[in-house]
């Protein structure tokens, strides 16, 4: 080991790391790809059942995105691994091997720890849980203990015991498991296989006693160099089975110093010897393969008294080469067959080892090199190291290269076909839109809502025109009740209000202006009222023009309004574009006559009699109380007389502005150039409302073509090439 080697390591740690966040970005897309197909699938399933057009529904058939999105599925568990291999902070090597092939030694004799750390064994399967040893020459030898969660454990350690032994009912919950008998074994799996299985999981039944508090504990929990083997082993030193911890845990982290202290960023991944009958340890090295290792060592210490390659080892070798299919193990992979002397438990074996050596051909077990070393020396164990350091120092930007380009090309071939099966989908309801034609009905429709509001509008005008000059009775009654409580509340004062007046202000000249101004006020107070008449006139005119709209116009389903507001929910509507139509509604809507704009203006000057600088009575030279009272009174009387007049000749205005009003609207709705396309406009946007039993289910399936095709689109966008790239 050198230090050159250790800065290589460290530089192909730090090139693999960019393609990380690239990688991220492509899984980001198609997870949103994933749910915008699921999206279409759903209303695939939902047009099958409203297309009548046999073609298209022949076209939408054919569709299918489940299949798609679980390719999509696929993709994102290999990019998962690619990701995950590229984001290691170490190179890894992965150790397997049978149980008592020599697995436990090597990695001792590669670390400098301990049965106590790693264990082994000679009678039982010693080793219970995957561990990671990681070099850190700055760091005191200890354990970071990572255990399952409650989840975790139900779903993929007892669950795959009740499905593969045909157990029911199935556990959900601890409780559930702890607090029920455990289901008999069937009749038909009554081998010794089976059997052996069952065993496994009678052990996690009869011991959740013992490692039950430590499901769903924190982690990682930092343990101390002499707890390790309480944690990963299943036995003590002496051999005795009374560790049940491992049953709880998921992966240990062991960080030590190992030996050659120049390896740099290096982690060995001890993997639980395999041949028991443990199920899903296959399914965890594999997923342990194809994520956390870039190198695998296989460990086989062939019998010295005489020893051939069984189909548990090209078993083995197969479950391996299962893990990354996309790069070959025989390209990360390499052989140890442990030697022995004759002075071990196994005896000398040199010659087995040999003839292994030469047979792994025939039994199609390829890996870059096969040493023969002795598991339990550490110099060599240190040089096979050493060797497979030297070979992914040189490779394994070749590897790395390879392995992302195969998942580049998958991507490739995915977004190829998806694009395919969008290109379908588009134009699958694109026939669906020309075949079912809404158009000639709405036509129909809308010439006969032309016809119909055309004729009651004009009606309308035609009987505003005949009372044009007459009298408006709403206002004229209004008029009436103002000109009445003038004379019946003058607003005048008594000849001792009068008299006190001229007390507090020094004389009657000043009482009598004083007081023609209090009277002017009264008296103009009185006409203010009127506003509320005209307002009724304008509201009933409204009334008028929006029961025409509802009853010959058919845009009373268009709003629950039926006041005089109808005409600005109506001009809310209208899109600006619609200029013409909108203005009309708009202009109609707005419309107000007002006290203040018509009429006011014509009665303030028939009150300067009663302002003190324009009156026509003066007081005489000895005037009384009864005097300025009579002069009061016949002012303010003057005063309404005029106004009366006035007025008489103002009772047709409302309806002369009605007719104005409702002539101009119609003129803008009806008359102005091209407003028949703005009606046509409006009421094709708005027809599913206006013509609800006619359109209503063309509507639905326009409007589901219409959110197919978005989907389609969004899709579509999302499926670019450039969104699948992360590889320059």
């Amino acid at each position: 080991m050198n230090a050159t080697r250790t800065k290589q390591i460290s530089e192909i740690l730090a090139k693999r790391r960019p393609l990380v966040a690239k990688i991220a970005q492509v899984e980001g897309n198609l997870r949103s790809l994933s749910e915008t197909l699921h999206q279409l699938q759903q209303q695939r399933d939902n047009l099958l059942g409203k297309v009548k057009d046999e073609q298209v529904l022949e076209q939408l058939q054919v569709l299918n995105f489940n299949a798609i999105a679980s390719d999509i599925q696929t993709e994102l568990f290999a990019l998962d691994k690619l990701k995950c291999r590229m984001n290691r902070d170490t190179l890894n090597v992965g150790v397997i091997g049978r149980a008592r092939q020599g697995k436990s030694r090597f990695l001792q004799s590669l670390t400098g720890l301990t049965t106590a750390e790693i264990p082994d064994g000679d009678r039982q399967h010693c080793t219970g849980v995957r561990s990671t040893i990681y070099h850190s020459p700055h760091l005191d030898t200890h354990g970071e203990v990572y255990f399952y969660s409650e989840r975790d454990f139900i779903e993929n350690v007892l669950s795959p015991y009740y499905d593969k032994l045909h157990l029911s009912p199935k556990p959900v919950t601890l409780d559930a498991f702890a607090n029920s008998d455990l289901p008999g074994l069937p009749a038909e799996l009554k081998s010794a296989e089976f059997q052996a299985m069952y065993g496994h999981l009678q052990r996690y039944y009869q011991h959740l006693p013992n490692y039950r508090h430590l499901i769903g504990a924190a982690s990682p929990r930092q343990i101390r160099k002499e707890e390790i083997r309480q944690y990963v082993a299943q036995d003590t030193q002496d051999g005795e089975r009374v560790f049940f911890n491992y049953l709880a845990v998921k992966e240990v982290k062991i960080i030590c110093q190992f030996p050659h202290t120049e390896i740099g960023q290096v982690a060995l991944v001890d993997m639980p010897g395999l041949g028991d009958t443990g199920i899903g340890d296959e399914e965890r090295l594999v997923k342990a393969l194809g994520q956390d290792v870039d190198a695998v060592i296989f460990v086989r210490m062939p019998k010295s008294s005489g020893d051939y390659w069984a189909d548990y080892d090209v078993k083995l070798y197969d479950t391996a080469h299962s893990a990354l299919v996309d790069l070959p193990i025989h390209l990360w992979s390499f052989l140890v067959l442990n030697r022995t002397d004759q002075d071990s438990k196994n005896g000398d074996n040199w010659h087995n080892c040999q003839d292994l050596a030469n047979s792994r051909a025939e039994s199609h077990i390829d890996v870059v090199q096969h040493v023969i070393a002795n598991c339990a020396s550490s110099e060599e164990a240190g040089q096979v190291l050493d060797q497979v350091l030297s070979y992914l120092k040189e490779n394994i930007a070749a590897l790395d290269k390879r392995y992302a380009t195969l998942r580049q090309e998958s991507l490739k071939k995915l977004q190829s076909a998806i694009a395919v099966e969008l290109d379908k989908a588009k134009k699958a309801l694109s026939q669906a839109g020309k075949s079912e034609s809404w158009f000639p009905q709405f036509l129909e429709l809308f010439n006969q809502v032309w016809e119909d509001l055309t004729n009651g509008l004009e009606d309308l005008l035609q009987e505003l025109r005949e009372f044009r000059d007459m009298q408006d009775d709403n206002f004229k009654q209004h008029v009436q009740t103002a000109l009445q409580t003038c004379r019946e509340h003058p607003g005048l004062p008594t000849e001792v209000e009068i008299k006190t007046r001229r007390n507090e202000v020094g004389g009657y000249d000043i009482a009598y202006n004083q007081y023609l101004n209090e009277v002017r006020a009264h008296l103009s107070k009185q006409f203010l009222f009127l506003d509320e008449g005209l307002k009724q006139s304008v509201e009933k005119l409204k009334l008028k023009v929006a029961r025409v709209l509802i009853e010959q116009g058919k845009l009373g389903k268009l709003t629950l309004v039926r006041d005089a507001e109808f005409l600005s929910e109506i001009a809310v509507l209208i899109p600006d574009t619609l200029s013409q139509l909108k203005l009309g509604f708009t202009i109609l809507a707005d419309f107000e006559i007002s006290y203040r704009g018509l009429i006011q203006h014509r009665i303030r000057q028939h009150l300067d009699d009663l302002t003190p600088d324009d009156k026509s009575l003066f007081l005489s030279n000895s005037p009384s109380p009864q005097e300025v009272l009579s002069c009061l009174t016949s002012l303010q009387a003057e005063a309404v007389y005029k106004c009366e007049t006035v007025l008489d000749d103002l009772l047709a205005e409302p309806n002369q502005a009605a007719f104005a009003i409702v002539e101009e609207f119609i003129d803008r709705v009806l008359r102005a150039k091209g407003v028949k396309n703005d009606w046509q406009i409006f009421l094709e946007e708005m027809r599913s409302q206006v013509w609800s039993n006619e359109f209503e289910e063309l509507s639905d399936r326009t409007r589901t073509r219409r959110e197919w095709l978005d989907l389609v689109d969004n899709a579509t966008h999302q499926n670019q090439v450039s969104a699948f790239q992360f590889l320059d």
